[in-house]
């Protein structure tokens, strides 16, 4: 993937259309972890079996496994992207010395059948292994926050356990942790999470010199308050106000005056300074000094905000990531509490989210959840799902199904800054061939002369000959041709 020059210059081009548009993640419909399994692998593969977690397509999603049968089909038209799987030491190990892998193994074989690479997400929880009892305890799973454990040699045993029992399976990348900077995932502080972060990338490295180490995955809250507080002590105020607005438009009162409206500078600093959004920057710089002295090799990303808060995301990402350090989203969705989205256009909203994170840099992208939970505690589908609960395909699922085909072994390239202000959208190269997703960066229609070899269509749909030339809409469109992506736009007006 390009690097973050990249989503620099990206967040650059693309904030003078967006930012003047002013307009984490609770999991209340997060689906259930551990599969029904009725019988267990018989054993893990030969080492070899699975080639390194290498992904051809970046667009993927996160689903539940206990209704894998209704996904497979869907998921079989996203192969090649990845996905994570998040597991617990006090699951896993409920009473010391007595492991139980069988859920897991089923899902790393499911996951190499359908040929998705599977992530794995190392918590500890909080049981014998660390002591203390559970603040918080969610969903069906009765899933707890992590703590330190009480023997960082045993929990270096436990994770040199699963890097050598998943590596064969084609597991390449482990993230430690997930979301450490809200309570309810994790107990301890700052530098307590420094430290089973270095320990953790110790093991991991010893034991498998390919797999590469992925932070917690800082809330998309989190995110987007760290992007406004690096403005403001950038001092570009109007800018940290706009970016705040732009980035938070549908969030606004779901955390009561965690994410308050926001119009100027006084009210910006009242936000930034409450308990929970300070402890949110303090986690976000615990994660950076990681990233900046090695520990970490992979930033995960979590983004669930309207597509407008893609550029100022973007640039903190160019600002404050290690050249050459991979980012990756490995959990993109679409947060609306009550939203009232027809079907097309939250679609629509998907596709433009997803292509502005590839064009800006994001190697890996997977949308979160796949299908809503109808019996999620919220009682309301807040993420909006491609599929739905029974795994009928949505159009949005049916555009995403799209953009995997169109990026499946072809290099991912942003538009070329001479239709900066006219269209946005990403590029698709394989070969001498493109295939672009346009769409209109302002209210006026856009045209895209006719190109050799050229066809159009909605994303997703089968394509049309293009004829005498392209209007491009607000409307996400998918144009492919037979010439290179400067080419085709050569002559836009």
């Amino acid at each position: 993937m390009k690097r973050p020059r990249r989503l620099r210059a990206f967040a650059a081009a693309f904030a003078a259309t967006l930012l003047v548009t002013a307009g984490c993640t609770a999991r209340g419909d997060e689906p259930s972890k551990a599969p029904s399994v009725a019988s267990p692998p018989s054993g893990t593969p030969a080492p070899g079996d699975a080639a390194p977690g290498r992904t051809s397509n970046p667009f993927g999603a996160h689903w539940d496994w206990s209704r894998y049968q209704q996904f497979a089909p869907y998921l079989r038209r996203i192969t090649g992207s990845a996905t994570y799987e998040e597991i617990s030491w006090c699951e896993i190990e409920r009473t010391s010395g007595q492991v139980d892998w069988a859920g897991l193994d089923e899902i790393a074989s499911r996951s190499r059948e359908l040929g998705i690479t599977l992530h794995l997400k190392i918590r500890t929880g909080v049981c014998w292994a660390t002591g203390g009892t559970a603040r918080f305890t969610r969903g069906t799973a009765n899933k707890t926050e992590s703590a330190m454990p009480t023997d960082l040699a045993a929990y270096q045993r436990f994770v040199r356990s699963v890097v050598q029992r998943y590596g064969p399976y084609g597991v390449r990348e482990y993230a430690i942790e997930n979301e450490v900077n809200a309570p309810s995932y994790w107990a301890g502080s700052p530098e307590d999470y420094v430290r089973l972060v270095k320990a953790a990338a110790e093991t991991i490295r010893a034991t498998d010199p390919q797999a590469r180490v992925v932070d917690s995955g800082i809330s998309s809250v989190a995110y987007g308050m760290g992007v406004a507080d690096r403005l403001v002590r950038a001092g570009r105020m109007p800018e940290a106000v706009a970016a705040y607005q732009a980035y938070f438009q549908r969030r606004v009162g779901t955390r009561g005056q965690q994410i308050p409206v926001v119009t100027g500078e006084a009210q910006l600093r009242r936000a930034l300074g409450t308990e929970t959004n300070g402890r949110s920057l303090r986690f976000l710089a615990a994660t950076e000094s990681l990233l900046a002295d090695r520990t970490v090799d992979v930033r995960q990303v979590h983004f669930y905000e309207h597509f407008s808060g893609v550029a100022p995301l973007l640039d903190y990402l160019g600002a404050t990531t290690p050249a050459g350090t991979p980012v990756q989203a490995w959990e993109v969705g679409q947060f609306w509490r009550d939203g009232d989205g027809d079907p097309a256009s939250r679609a629509a909203e998907m596709v433009k989210t997803v292509t502005l994170l590839a064009a800006g840099g994001i190697g890996e992208i997977s949308w979160l959840p796949l299908a809503y939970n109808p019996n999620n505690a919220a009682g309301s589908e807040v993420r909006y799902g491609l599929l739905d609960p029974d795994g009928t395909e949505r159009e949005a699922g049916r555009m995403l199904a799209g953009l995997a085909d169109a990026a499946r072994d072809a290099t991912v390239t942003p538009l070329p800054a001479s239709v900066a202000g006219k269209l946005n959208g990403v590029a698709f190269a394989r070969g001498g061939s493109s295939t672009l997703v346009l769409w209109s960066a302002s209210n006026t229609p856009v045209t895209v002369p006719a190109a050799s070899g050229g066809r159009t269509g909605a994303v997703g749909a089968p394509l049309r000959v293009a004829g005498g030339g392209t209007t491009v809409t607000d409307v996400p469109l998918l144009l492919s041709a037979d010439q290179p992506v400067d080419r085709i736009l050569a002559a836009v007006r």
